[in-house]
């Protein structure tokens, strides 16, 4: 089993969300959360004063799958969220030793 944490662009979660349902793909943990990367932040203009933003907002998806979808997974993701512009976002992949489900006492790959 292994965690997918996907760091996105705030436009592009209901694509990724609806393309990640279409795989089968339903549990996940949702935050909004602000961050920079490369590009440093934003500069804008409000009212003829430049001002700089540098956490810029993102939506950040947690969502554990089986070894083996791992690729279509992450493949779709990249698919739904590029943009080709800078601060498309990130994905870091984890391994996940357990998984147990609350209700029934479930584990492992059943309880994903």
């Amino acid at each position: 089993m292994k965690r997918i944490i996907a760091i996105i662009r705030p436009d592009k979660f209901e694509t990724v969300k609806n393309s990640l349902e279409e795989l089968g793909i339903n549990g996940m943990t949702v935050e909004d959360v602000k961050g920079r990367g490369r590009q440093l932040g934003i500069t804008e203009s409000y009212r003829g004063k430049d001002y700089t933003v540098d956490l810029l907002p993102k939506v950040r998806l947690e969502i554990i799958v089986k070894a083996i979808d791992v690729d279509k997974v992450v493949d779709d993701i990249v698919d739904k969220a590029k943009t080709g512009d800078i601060g498309d976002g990130k994905i870091f992949i984890s391994p996940i030793e357990e998984v147990i489900r609350i209700r029934t006492g479930e584990k492992g790959e059943g309880a994903i």
